[in-house]
């Protein structure tokens, strides 16, 4: 089975404060005790480590860095990947959808995957299955 898992759920991982981390613990475990293939984009490890930086501190970024970033599959965006996305993102028109979500729709469609670890209802609205289960 393979997964992909969004800016929403690593950071629920990382912020014990965070009101998702209760449910983001125990699926994140879930995952790497099945060996599940979890996948990310490049970008989303950058928007990742941003917030984490902003919110919580560069220990947090090196957390992440050595401990989460290492279990990923990475996909990388080349310039055709950025490009369906910008236009993803000026087709649907809406503030509230951010450009790496439309990054993220357009990665897992190009590799067939259909779950995602996050807490982004923009997902859901895509199609794709929301782990875990939510809503």
């Amino acid at each position: 089975m393979n997964t992909f898992v969004d800016t929403s759920a690593f950071y629920a991982i990382m912020d014990a404060g965070d009101e998702m981390h209760p449910s983001a613990k125990p699926e994140w475990r879930r995952l790497l005790k099945n060996n599940v293939d979890l996948y990310t984009t490049n970008y989303v490890l950058v928007e990742t480590m941003a917030l984490l930086q902003s919110r919580i501190g560069l220990d947090a970024v090196r957390l992440f860095s050595e401990d989460i970033t290492p279990v990923l599959r990475i996909m990388w965006v080349d310039s055709s990947g950025h490009e369906v996305a910008t236009q993803l993102l000026l087709t649907a028109n809406r503030r509230d959808l951010s450009f790496v979500d439309c990054v993220s729709f357009q990665a897992m469609r190009s590799r067939r995957i259909r779950d995602v670890f996050c807490f982004d209802s923009h997902f859901s609205e895509q199609g794709f299955h929301l782990l875990p289960a939510q809503r």
